[in-house]
């Protein structure tokens, strides 16, 4: 039986523990915050109407079997502790100009016949020719990347890959490329270009790989959990006291005892002794690690490439939108708003809000979450990260953030969803209160931006692992979970 300690509350943490204690482990978890949950977030406001109850971090669950091998390998069934509702339309997509909406769903005949129906024959015929390559992508990925470790690229290039694999992976083409290439319809490459966003990346420098993406949210679905997605952090948090572990918040960890090249413990502010362990499982971000924890500025130097952050607005609102579950709203110019979000450090030019984003807003149709006759939105716009770098903003200077939930707002009515005279009240959270809050780099919601290859689980120190959206396998709550499963396979049992 080893002594671990898990740095770092969040799903990745949590799922991390959980396994290690069903397994014969001593488990200790170190939160630096009062709650647990990490990015899972939660908010509350109380009115005179009611409370308002929001998730300030993920929306959608994707991969349930994820978190049903989760449970099962804890021994426990997932619907004990969650109550899993399908979404559909996964997401109601709206594009610039007017015209039709398009509603996706987990049904691939279903969504490209309304693919036809809204955008012709045509545009149905070249979707269901890009399914068929992301669905071999998928398969390669699910097989050879998503359930193992992934230490180098040269972990990559031995993999056993198919020919088939390989034409479809595409090693070297940019999921831009990739919608040129196969989508002839303007709005279904827009379509496409959105999911690099989910790994925090820009599509014209996106591998196409990541095509795989869209592939698994369209194929095993999109589900909501009654309540909000923030009671998986609870789930998790029972299942693990139920099990053993110790889980202490307000706990944050400064240093990684690393002498001689193998872990022996952590140092926690102001306490003098050191905790002892014999394998440490850092839950927080790479850069964080590296820069902090764990001083070692050689792989420091594949981590300056930072993903996307979010400016989020939580409204509340009167009376009934309408509006789906998922909801996202193009620009006219999608390249602008990458543009600036981005911003080129390389040619001087800063990164900047953009004047025109995408919004996605997010509804619930939930009484849990809100009075009746009143709406909990969560209004989300990719954003630069939160810093004074070229390719970052400063969120703290006086007025913006204020002033760009106001645009955000008017963009909204522009394409006709005006809910300005429905606030009931509004909260502005910018990508430096999620720095505040979960230690992610100037909040930057994936870590590193979005390849193939990100920082390894296994550590530079004997005993150290590496968990969560900023290791392999990336970002997203299905992903974060694999990488828990890889991190208790490659630690082992007790016994």
């Amino acid at each position: 039986m080893a002594r671990i300690v898990v740095v770092g509350a969040g799903v990745g943490g949590l799922a991390t523990a959980a396994r290690l204690a069903a397994t014969g482990h001593q488990v200790t978890v170190l939160e630096r915050a009062g709650t647990v949950g990490g990015k899972l977030g939660r908010y509350v406001r109380d009115t005179p109407a009611g409370a308002f109850h929001f998730d300030t971090g993920p929306s959608l669950l994707t991969l349930p079997d994820v978190f049903h091998d989760l449970f099962e390998a804890t021994g426990a069934k997932l619907d004990e502790y969650l109550d899993l509702a399908p979404v559909d339309p996964i997401v109601r997509h709206v594009f610039p100009g007017g015209g039709p909406a398009l509603d996706s769903c987990a049904d691939p005949a279903e969504f490209a016949a309304r693919i036809g129906a809204a955008f012709g024959d045509r545009a149905a015929a070249d979707w269901q020719r890009l399914w068929r390559r992301a669905a071999r992508v998928w398969q390669a990925s699910h097989r050879d990347i998503l359930r193992r470790p992934i230490d180098s690229p040269l972990d990559l290039a031995a993999l056993a890959w198919r020919l088939g694999d390989l034409a479809a992976i595409g090693p070297g083409r940019t999921l831009r490329g990739l919608g040129r290439r196969h989508l002839s319809d303007p709005r279904l490459r827009m379509l496409l270009d959105r999911y690099a966003t989910y790994t925090g990346a820009d599509p014209r420098r996106a591998p196409a790989a990541l095509v795989a993406v869209p592939y698994a949210e369209l194929t095993f679905g999109g589900w909501y959990l009654r309540g909000g997605l923030g009671t998986l952090a609870d789930a998790l948090l029972t299942r693990c006291l139920d099990l053993g572990v110790v889980v202490r918040t307000g706990a944050t960890v400064t240093r990684i005892d690393a002498a001689g090249g193998r872990v022996h413990g952590v140092r926690l502010r102001g306490v003098t002794a050191p905790v002892p362990a014999d394998v440490v499982v850092a839950n927080v971000d790479a850069l964080t690690l590296y820069r902090d924890l764990l001083p070692s500025p050689r792989r420091l130097a594949g981590l300056t490439d930072r993903s996307l952050a979010g400016f989020v607005l939580l409204l509340g609102l009167t009376g009934d939108s309408g509006l789906a579950h998922h909801n996202v709203f193009f620009p006219g110019d999608y390249d602008a708003e990458f543009d600036a979000v981005f911003g080129h450090p390389g040619r001087g030019v800063r990164a900047r809000p953009a004047t025109d984003p995408t919004v996605f807003v997010t509804v619930a149709d939930d009484p849990v979450v809100r009075p009746a006759g009143h709406e909990a939105w969560f209004v989300l716009v990719n954003a630069p990260r939160h810093g004074t770098a070229t390719g970052a903003v400063d969120w703290r200077r006086p007025g913006l953030a204020e002033a760009y939930a106001d645009r955000v707002l008017d963009v909204l009515a522009e394409r006709g969803v005006d809910v300005r005279d429905r606030l009931v009240f509004r909260e502005v959270r910018t990508p430096a209160d999620l720095d505040d809050a979960t230690g992610a780099p100037g909040g930057s919601i994936y870590g590193t931006a979005g390849g193939l290859l990100r920082p390894a689980n296994r550590g530079p120190a004997h005993g150290l692992w590496l968990v969560g959206g900023s290791s392999h396998p990336g970002g997203g709550l299905p992903m974060v979970t694999l990488s828990a499963q890889i991190v208790a396979d490659d630690i082992g049992p007790a016994w």
